[in-house]
């Protein structure tokens, strides 16, 4: 097994070089452009009293660690995206390594090499590694996997450690303590060993620190669900969310159809119970039998399960709405899943057939998955290549057509704006942010009666997460129609809720 892990490492790494040559990307900018703690240590480390996301843009969450390793990169390349590029994919060949030795407990050398290979070309991977801001799962995944390799060695304090590490990448961190959990009931009588008391109050301990900080600095925008759940109870939220989880087992098993965005109507948005919610619901169940099925037929797979099910779940919608219906990027540890099978397959195969069969059909899967990651990966080059490959293989995203509406409205083609608002509200007419970008676009143009229906449907959402948009949407509407009392009216109720705005309308009423 150990003359196979650097061939593994050199291969998670040379399959991501293209990459290299990338920009910044859609959040990339947010988070680390224009995030002055991305481009300093010291800064870096005071903002671990600090959202991750930059003051002003209200969406919160907490991921200092993964600011931080921003800000050395800023420090040692000056913001240089090749270098941050290479960072992502050294840390992605770094987690393709650990999984590979968490498989080994269960897997031959080379059946778990197979399944580490896998791992590290799956196609849905692309965004996560691709995409900069995807380094927060990167890191998480490092700390998980490192956590379970450290409490099997009898490393207390470096499994405290690298938990903490994935809890402060990513909030999906604290099931760390779980997996270990997952780990040990795999593990025989023989293999378990002994463990301190200590080890689990440290853990708790960690873990009750990260959430009480999450709930107190992050929780800000992270209850921001996704435009689809707005006025949902839990029953429209799993008709939503049932498919959702259909279509992410059908991106692990077969990953042709990618997208950058899932939402309506790349996943239908389903009124009521549908045959996808009902194939999504047999696949929770499915995976949760996996896990209990084969803990003593094939624990590499039910370990594999359990964490494809622990890491999917904080966004999967099923407990609570989430900010997206689903995204590639949080499927990173639920690649763990398909690998294991794969693992297992190469090993079942070379004990009935023979090594060579083994070899082949392993290696025909992985090179499949490997071509498709190369034919994926242009699509992260910039915001221009995301929106435009968005466009092209999936024109029933809504939210691609409001992009280039923005895009198409900063380069002064009114006409082509319109043409793509109208496609995106005909598309998916509930997204406040949405019609609140549409009114102002309109507005600007003068063009009240045309954004008169939209502002309708702006004024009935009495409140909600566009509530800051929509206000100034108001504002304009009032402006624009010469009732300046009712715009100055609408200017201080939202100055009583966001008093960072006071600039914006005082452009407008001097």
């Amino acid at each position: 097994m150990k003359r196979l892990l650097p061939w593994v490492f050199i291969g998670a790494v040379l399959l991501y070089l293209p990459a290299l040559r990338y920009g910044f990307v859609q959040d990339d900018r947010s988070i680390i452009v224009s995030n002055p703690a991305a481009h300093s240590v010291p800064r870096a480390l005071a903002a671990f009293g600090e959202p991750y996301w930059p003051a002003g843009s209200g969406a919160g969450l907490y991921r200092p660690v993964t600011t931080l390793s921003y800000a050395v990169d800023w420090t040692l390349s000056g913001g240089n995206t090749t270098w941050m590029h290479l960072v992502n994919a050294l840390l992605h060949a770094v987690a393709v390594l650990l999984f590979a030795l968490v498989m080994a407990r269960w897997l031959p050398g080379v059946a778990s090499a197979a399944a580490a290979l896998l791992f590290a070309w799956h196609p849905v991977h692309v965004e996560a590694v691709a995409n900069l801001v995807g380094r927060a799962e990167l890191l998480a995944a490092i700390g998980i996997l490192g956590a379970v390799l450290a409490a099997r060695q009898g490393r207390w304090a470096i499994a405290v450690l690298c938990a903490a590490l994935a809890m402060l990448s990513k909030e999906h961190g604290v099931i760390a303590g779980v997996v270990i959990l997952l780990d040990r009931w795999l593990q025989s009588e023989d293999e378990r060993r002994p463990v301190p008391g200590t080890f689990w109050i440290a853990l708790a301990a960690v873990t009750a620190a990260f959430v009480g900080a999450w709930l107190v600095i992050g929780r800000s925008g992270a209850g921001d669900a996704a435009a689809v759940f707005y006025g949902r109870g839990m029953p429209g939220r799993l008709t939503v969310a049932l498919p959702a989880v259909l279509r992410a087992a059908r991106l692990l098993v077969w990953p042709v159809s990618l997208s950058s965005d899932y939402g309506p109507q790349v996943i239908p948005s389903y009124e009521g119970l549908s045959f996808a919610a009902i194939l999504g619901a047999l696949v929770v169940a499915g995976v949760v039998a996996l896990v209990w099925w084969y803990r003593r037929r094939a624990p590499a797979i039910s370990f594999a399960a359990g964490l494809a099910a622990l890491s999917y779940l904080p966004t999967s919608n099923l407990l609570f709405a989430s900010g997206v219906v689903l995204a590639e990027r949080n499927l990173y540890l639920a690649v763990a899943l398909p690998a294991a099978l794969v693992g297992a397959g190469f090993a079942w195969v070379a004990q009935r057939r023979g090594f060579r069969p083994a070899i082949v059909a392993a290696a025909l899967v992985v090179i499949a998955c490997g071509a498709v990651s190369l034919i994926r990966l242009p699509a992260w080059r910039d915001n221009r290549a995301q929106l435009l490959t968005l466009l092209v293989e999936h024109p029933e995203s809504y939210l691609g057509h409001a992009s280039a509406a923005a895009v198409l409205a900063g380069r002064g083609d009114t006409a082509g704006a319109r043409h793509q608002y109208r496609i995106a509200d005909s598309l998916f007419p509930g997204d406040p942010y949405l019609d609140a970008a549409h009114a102002i676009f309109l507005l600007h143009l003068g063009d009240t009666a045309a954004a008169a229906p939209v502002m309708v449907r702006i004024r009935e959402r009495s409140s909600g997460a566009a509530d800051r948009a929509g206000l100034r949407a108001r504002f304009l509407f009032e402006l624009r129609s010469g009732d300046r009392t009712g715009a100055k009216s609408v200017a201080d109720s939202a100055l009583a809720r966001f008093p960072a705005d006071s600039g914006w309308y005082a452009q407008y009423l001097q």
